[in-house]
């Protein structure tokens, strides 16, 4: 049989398929993705689920003429697959290699941007405002999961679509219900009828008729409207998005290509807002990630024939994401007030073991940032101690909660904030590069990072006892495999520690930086420069004493954070020795210059951006050496 997928001309090529050939052409796109992800990893089960829906939509729509958004992004390597990127798949999520995620600077058949969840809906409904007053007719077809359908701006989205009757196409990819053939056959009959142009004449001709009527006319076109309403009621399961506005089709299996074209046709035909419920299985055709669609969601490199993953070392120290869990639970023994909430994203964060042990204490309140924060706010006026486990770039989403509803009351929240600084092969939506800066400006609020999984538990147990806002800052990954098995200790808010006392040149090092710093200090003492190693532990309040004397001592300054340098916490250095009248010292800060960063692996970004212990040596080396550098870059 000739292989599709190496022979079509994508994407002109879809529009000509037949059922069959679709359904081939599907085989061999989930064996690719097998093939490809089980190598490099990737987001696996998600996209295993829509073969067939992205299959059937570019069959049925046109990708020439229309525009598909795919929320969070995560359900699109078919699409990129489909649209002139197959040969480049074994790249994905690589340096240098293409985006895990849709991106317009990558392919013309990438419509908009997306990494976070739930923006899909609105950003759809933005470009078909842009058509109706350009006087286009491209159809705008949004694909969100029922997931991310669960964060407000969905719906914000959807309220908004429905009244102005905005002709918009929404798939929703529901993958967690099954569908009884009972409720999806009368459903998809029920639909058929309600679509289909001629009853709708028919329909619009009656009630012309019977309003003719002298004196009953009114009536009894009332009361038919009366019984259609009741009978939508007792039998279409879609009456949340009826309400809405929109008109629903569905359910319809989403592996069923010759029903998908057929619902598919039928929204396509339907003016004004549809929604279209599609059922699909995460993992579908791939045994090991159907039956562990969550492992499978974001996986390294796997055995294909097994779906084992592989395993650098069996000796490798835990990741921050499971110290955090772990010390939590530890924690939640002796303090019954202690409570977890995450915004689905209980495995991502940790929180399995808490969840096991603490069903009671621990709240996914799903793809919903914002009310989480809130949430913990209202928990935590109420006499227990939150923690929001949360991963930087999704924090973003919930800033003036942070603002207005947690610090602006001093309620003790602590934010438990994962993924922090560079994170790899999620790119530029998900890299943790702000969070020192969005969160160092608002008042009443602690900032901390941790040099390794040590002082991660250190400063967990230190937050309990605090009565205000407290963030803990931590990056992706594993830890330095530093012993953790001790007693609890506490912290003295706004101290650091001097690792190393040196002279001249000082390191001041924030989180991740101060394994790097040391790293640093090895290499000039290579070189011959004796250096000051301080770990900072604190961005907000800053240890004021230790910083001064370090400025006062040493000739030379150089801050380095895992972050933005606009507004970071080198920032907050400098302002902290203006006001002391020492700006004129020379400091010089490493961090990210005002940029987003693509994705790739850690240590090629950090050489990129100059933050490799050997990018950074040669920086300082070059102004001991008297030579201009490019101070604040």
């Amino acid at each position: 049989m000739e292989n599709l997928l190496n022979n079509l001309s994508l994407p002109g090529d879809l529009k000509n398929l037949e059922t069959n050939e679709l359904q081939q052409l599907a085989d061999e796109i989930r064996e690719n993705l097998i093939v490809n992800l089980s190598g490099i990893g990737g987001h696996l089960a998600p996209n295993l689920g829509v073969v067939e829906l992205t299959l059937s939509l570019y069959n049925v729509f046109s990708l020439e003429e229309d525009k598909f958004i795919w929320d969070v992004g995560h359900q699109a390597y078919v699409h990129k697959m489909l649209t002139g990127r197959l040969n480049e798949m074994s790249s994905i999520r690589q340096f240098g290699g293409i985006s895990a995620f849709p991106n317009p600077e990558e392919s013309q058949y990438d419509a908009f941007k997306t990494g976070h969840s739930s923006t899909s809906i609105s950003a759809a409904l933005g470009l078909c405002k842009a058509r109706d007053l350009s006087g286009g007719n491209e159809k705008i077809i949004s694909v969100i999961g029922d997931g991310a359908l669960t964060g407000g701006m969905a719906f914000e989205a959807l309220n908004q679509a429905g009244h102005e009757k905005t002709d918009i196409k929404v798939i929703l990819n529901d993958n967690e219900m099954s569908i009884g053939e009972n409720v999806g056959a009368m459903s998809s009959y029920l639909t058929r009828i309600r679509t289909d142009p001629k009853y709708q004449r028919v329909k619009e001709d009656l009630e012309f008729i019977l309003k003719r009527i002298p004196a009953i006319g009114g009536k009894m076109v009332k009361s038919i409207e009366r019984v259609k309403d009741t009978l939508k009621y007792l039998l279409v399961s879609g009456l949340l998005f009826e309400e809405l506005g929109f008109t629903y089709l569905g359910p319809v299996d989403g592996h069923n290509i010759t029903t998908l074209k057929q619902m598919l046709k039928n929204a396509k035909a339907t003016r004004g807002p549809v929604l279209v419920h599609v059922v699909t299985k995460k993992g579908k055709g791939y045994l090991p990630a159907e039956n562990e669609p969550d492992l499978f969601h974001g996986v390294g490199p796997f055995d294909k024939d097994t779906g084992d993953l592989k395993k650098s070392s069996d000796n490798e120290p835990p990741t921050y994401s499971k110290v955090f869990g772990d010390v939590m639970t530890e924690l939640a023994e002796k303090n019954n007030n202690l409570l977890a909430i995450t915004a689905a994203m209980c495995s991502g964060t940790g929180l399995d073991k808490f969840k096991e042990k603490y069903p009671r204490r621990f709240f996914d309140v799903g793809i919903a940032e914002q009310h989480a924060v809130t949430f913990a706010a209202g928990l935590a006026k109420g006499g227990y101690r939150p923690v929001v486990a949360i991963y930087s770039t999704f924090l973003q989403r919930a800033y003036d909660q942070i603002v207005h509803d947690v610090c602006l009351q001093k309620l003790p929240v602590t934010f438990a904030i994962d993924r922090a600084g560079i994170v790899g092969g999620d790119g530029e939506t998900h890299q943790g590069l702000f969070d020192l800066s969005y969160l160092r400006t608002i008042p009443n609020i602690i900032i901390m990072a941790p040099k390794d999984e040590k002082e991660l538990k250190t400063m967990l147990s230190t937050a309990f006892t605090i009565d205000k806002p407290v963030a803990i800052r931590y990056p992706k990954g594993k830890g330095e495999g530093v012993n953790i098995d001790e007693s609890i200790e506490k912290l003295e808010i706004g101290k650091g520690e001097i690792i190393k006392k040196g002279k001249n040149v000082a390191l001041i090092c924030v989180g991740s930086m101060v394994k790097i710093g040391e790293q640093v200090l090895e290499k000039l003492n290579e070189k011959g420069v004796n250096a000051t190693l301080f770990n900072a532990r604190f961005v907000k309040p800053l240890d004021e004493n230790n910083i001064i004397n370090l400025a006062k001592s040493h000739n030379e300054l150089y801050t380095l954070e895992e972050n933005s340098l606009v507004g970071g916490f080198g920032s907050g250095v400098l302002e902290l020795l203006s006001e002391y009248g020492l700006a004129d010292k020379l400091v010089v800060r490493f961090g990210i210059n005002d940029k987003f960063v693509e994705h790739g692996d850690r240590n090629a970004i950090l050489d990129k951006y100059g933050l490799s212990p050997d990018k950074i040596t040669a920086k300082i080396l070059k102004k001991n050496r008297g030579e201009k550098i490019g101070l604040c870059k």
